[in-house]
């Protein structure tokens, strides 16, 4: 076992999940991930092999068939998977985070008919917030649900949705203005419908378009999509809760926990650049003597070291605020930060170690060096994070003059 990125306090069921997931990381995923990512391919023996070892089920109550596992327990297998490919851990992500708010704040009837079929996997979800035209500025929405009796009509294009394409069902955040006078609050008059949906691209549904796969620079295999409502029926039914006007704050309560999957992530992905690194610069020669004999490569492995040790274990401070039941969101938006700025840094050290060859699709560091971005930006970007944080600081530190 390395000795970076250890968690002291584990029980044993913990690290039995762990490292039966390392060596599923390390003989199944490893050695093919990069073949895939190349061929932006979707991993499907690797996600069946993960709903075999109930990986779907991980946080989801026993009640419900899963394993009622911490949020801490999943954020250590998410670094795991991402240490093997950052694309596996993104597929199983927007899975937990509807799982989650399903677990949180769906009716009773929402989570006997949902649960037990998302822990066995065998629907996969995927969440839906953001749009064309608005970024991270979730309040401007225009995504509208209108009541016609027992129903609401959806119309609104929705972007950026991870699982697209392969999920079956679908957390979407839109306006609803039901019950909510002139001049509410925006986030005060959303609402998070659960929409099921046929896997694949096209109509699949009536009134719900999965318009194709994103060409994008990295993340590859898991496919990323835009989603066209266009006089979508849903049963009022499938409203989050039973209740409209509480989709922001269920979402927001999902990223919460996604902020910490991303932060695991950038963790994952730092580590393996790490590995990567320190290997090449043992293999590789110069002017006599391996390249990790230098003390300028020696200095950047202390530094690349260094930033994966404190991003852990703020990424594991986060997990276990937010299972002790305390509001973890000024912790988990200081490990997104601070995680996915490390990951990027570790992973340019690394690919500079491999000089040249950092630039060869034949090694791995190519693969990392393109998908270290994608967490810059992901659940809210850097900007947003100091944003959170900021206002955070203020309440806790208010000035009394």
């Amino acid at each position: 076992m390395a000795r970076l990125a250890q968690t002291a306090g584990l029980t044993d069921v913990q690290q039995e999940i762990l490292s039966t997931v390392r060596d599923f990381v390390d003989k199944e995923i490893i050695p093919v991930a990069t073949e895939l990512e190349h061929r932006d391919e979707y991993p499907q023996a690797i996600v069946d092999g993960l709903k075999e070892l109930g990986l779907f089920g991980l946080m989801i109550p026993e009640e419900y068939g899963g394993l009622g596992e911490s949020l801490l327990t999943y954020a250590l297998c998410v670094e795991e998977i991402a240490r093997g490919w950052m694309s596996v851990s993104g597929i199983i992500n927007t899975h937990f985070i509807v799982a989650y708010m399903l677990k949180q704040h769906g009716t009773q009837e929402q989570k006997d008919h949902f649960l037990p079929r998302m822990a066995a996997g065998d629907i996969r979800g995927a969440f839906s917030m953001s749009e064309p035209g608005l970024g991270s500025d979730v309040s401007a929405i225009t995504s509208k649900a209108v009541r016609d009796g027992d129903e609401y009509v959806l119309n609104g294009q929705k972007m950026w949705l991870t699982n697209g394409g392969t999920s079956s069902l679908v957390a979407v955040l839109v306006r609803s203005d039901e019950g909510h006078p002139e001049g509410t609050a925006p986030h005060k008059s959303m609402t998070t419908f659960l929409v099921e949906k046929e896997p694949g691209f096209g109509e699949v549904r009536p009134g719900l378009t999965i318009p194709g796969k994103i060409e994008k620079m990295g993340y590859k295999g898991v496919d990323t999509t835009e989603l066209i409502m266009d006089g979508l029926r849903i049963p009022a039914d499938r409203v989050l809760g039973g209740v409209t006007g509480r989709g922001f704050y269920q979402m927001m309560d999902g990223v919460e926990v996604g902020r910490v999957n991303v932060a695991a992530r950038g963790c994952g992905v730092a580590q393996r650049a790490f590995e990567l690194g320190v290997q090449y610069a043992q293999q590789r020669h110069t002017f006599g003597k391996p390249i990790a004999h230098h003390q300028a490569i020696q200095f950047k492995l202390a530094e690349m070291a260094t930033k994966v040790e404190a991003a852990h274990a703020m990424m594991v401070n986060a997990a276990r605020k937010k299972d002790s039941g305390e509001r973890n969101d000024l912790e988990a938006g200081m490990a997104k930060y601070l995680a996915s700025e490390y990951c990027k840094e570790v992973v340019e050290d690394a690919f500079r170690i491999h000089g040249g060859y950092g630039f060869s699709k034949e090694y791995e560091i190519e693969r990392l060096y393109r998908e270290a971005p994608m967490l810059l930006i992901g659940e809210g970007t850097a900007e947003i994070q100091k944003m959170i944080i900021g206002r955070r600081l203020l309440e806790e530190y208010r000035f009394q003059g």
